[in-house]
């Protein structure tokens, strides 16, 4: 198997992109990826993309050939990749294999989600299909609604409380205001979270990612060529994915994702490390709580010490691990397709000195986490600076 190296990254702006379609995005942040690759269009061999709701989002089905040609990438093959919210890295992962396996030498993998032309209901319904239809959303509940399932029996088994919750914004709000391609660069306090209106008990407004247009993309080659395209690779030395059961009401516990540690702990076995060697990590936090029980499925904290952690400053600058240094879901956005890559993409940057306002000062091991649904799907991958 051969090492795989990440060569060149983009991204959209996260947001309401009015004045962009589907097609804008994804084409604007592949030729931004490319650009950075130094590389031209003929080189690349193929391309993943990661998409979940397209064909509810904005009627358009046949993914891959819409990409390939609106790139001007035929008649290379592009694939459509679908795992609900963590699409995007399982994107990442079949272009990993794709680069290890040396089927491929070149490959562009994308993630991207045009959400913002519905109401929020329809989009609400578009996501409801990450769950068990027939057990979960036809029956009344939302993805808020499982979350806050999960949020009332951490606070039950472990103390937790809406102040910890709140401090999950407040920090990833804090980082977004450096990250020029966020959806929110704003700061909040507690009491914002607080105060704010309540979608699902015990979360609030403020405890919810929001609604988001956008796109990302990386080119991948071996490590062993990567030098010769950049002068700063960054090796992707671990890849990780699993599963669970979809619905929630079927799963051994409510208070940690099984499929993440699974996940994870093949991840970490595959790169030699622990958690503790996790300097920068970027998880999905598409609810507060989510990232709470994600730095203790991943090994960060012990199980019940997540929210405590968020709360005396542990996980930011100058902690034991800096989480989501792009924001997260939470500020920078969750354009559902498009989360995963977005992640590998701000953990590029970080581990190239590339994140400007933001930086983790000399890191050397990032981590990426992405959820598809209310964890059937989980995903870790693990990057080392490569130079």
């Amino acid at each position: 198997m051969r090492r795989v190296a990440i060569i060149g990254t983009g991204m959209t702006k996260f947001g309401e992109n009015w004045e962009q379609s589907y097609r804008d995005l994804v084409v604007e942040a592949g030729i931004r990826a490319i650009t950075d690759a130094g590389i031209s269009g003929d080189k690349i061999d193929a391309g993943y993309i990661g998409t979940m709701a397209s064909g509810k989002l904005i009627g358009q089905e046949h993914v891959g050939a819409l990409i390939a040609d609106y790139m001007g990438l035929n008649p290379i093959p592009i694939t459509r990749v679908e795992g609900a919210c963590a699409s995007g890295s399982l994107a990442l992962r079949e272009g990993i294999m794709a680069i290890a396996s040396g089927m491929k030498d070149l490959v562009v993998v994308g993630g991207v989600e045009k959400m913002t032309d519905l109401s929020t209901g329809e989009v609400s319904d578009a996501l409801g299909g990450a769950g068990d239809q027939e057990w979960e959303l036809f029956m009344g509940a939302t993805f808020p609604g499982l979350y806050a399932l999960m949020a009332r029996r951490h606070m039950k088994d472990y103390g937790t409380t809406s102040e910890m919750l709140a401090a999950v914004a407040v920090k990833n709000h804090k980082h977004g205001v450096h990250n020029k391609y966020a959806q929110y660069q704003n700061e909040i306090t507690i009491d914002t979270v607080l105060n704010s209106k309540m979608v699902a008990d015990p979360l609030h407004v403020f405890d919810c990612s929001p609604i988001t247009d956008g796109a990302a993309g990386v080119v991948l080659a071996p490590m062993e060529a990567a030098e010769s395209y950049t002068k700063k690779p960054v090796e992707i030395v671990a890849s990780g994915q699993a599963s669970d059961t979809i619905a929630l009401s079927s799963r051994d516990s409510m208070t940690e994702l099984k499929a993440t540690k699974i996940a994870a702990e093949k991840a970490y076995t595959q790169a030699r490390v622990s958690p503790k060697d996790i300097e920068v990590a970027e998880v999905h936090d598409c609810f507060t709580i989510a990232e709470i029980m994600a730095i203790e499925d991943l090994g960060f904290f012990r199980k019940g010490e997540g929210g405590k952690a968020t709360l005396e400053g542990k996980t930011t600058f100058g902690g034991d691990v800096v989480v989501n240094t792009s924001g997260g879901l939470k500020a920078a956005g969750h354009p559902v397709g498009a989360t995963g890559v977005k992640q590998a993409v701000e953990l590029t940057w970080q581990l190239r000195g590339e994140a400007e306002g933001r930086r983790v000062k000399v890191a050397q091991v990032g981590l990426s986490h992405n959820v598809g649904g209310s964890g059937a799907t989980a995903v870790v991958h693990i990057f080392k600076r490569g130079y």
